[in-house]
């Protein structure tokens, strides 16, 4: 059995502006977003942390770390899925976010689950 598919973690993205939280005369724009993450591999593994880079459409870049999410460290069985809502600020219309959260197989390997990059705008501002 190949190795990619015994630890494979697939990760689902939906965001939404806020725009009763954001403050666009004060540059903050705020985006709720949703994660869907799908256990597809063949061995249970738990979230133990995660890794953001968040950018806004100026150059800024944050960094954040912490563990597990929305205070859940959640342990997903082959075929399980975990889905939460979080949100994040940023001080431009347009910006993006990427990562990975950081899993441990129950053989006790340790592996990164990628999140890939998606964006985070106002509607109306991108075609």
């Amino acid at each position: 059995m190949a190795e990619g598919t015994k630890y494979e973690i697939m990760v689902k993205v939906h965001t939404t502006y806020l725009p009763e939280q954001s403050d666009e005369a004060l540059d903050r724009y705020v985006f709720a977003y949703t994660i869907v993450l799908s256990n597809t591999g063949t061995v249970p593994a738990q979230l133990i942390s995660r890794h953001w880079i968040i950018a806004d459409g100026s150059g800024g870049v944050q960094e954040v770390r912490g563990l597990g999410v929305v205070g859940e460290q959640p342990l997903l069985k082959p075929g399980d899925s975990f889905e939460y809502t979080s949100g994040t600020a940023i001080s431009t219309p347009v910006g993006s976010m990427k990562g990975s959260y950081q899993m441990v197989a129950e053989d006790g390997l340790r592996f990164d689950a990628p999140i890939p990059e998606f964006i985070l705008s106002v509607p109306r501002i991108l075609h």
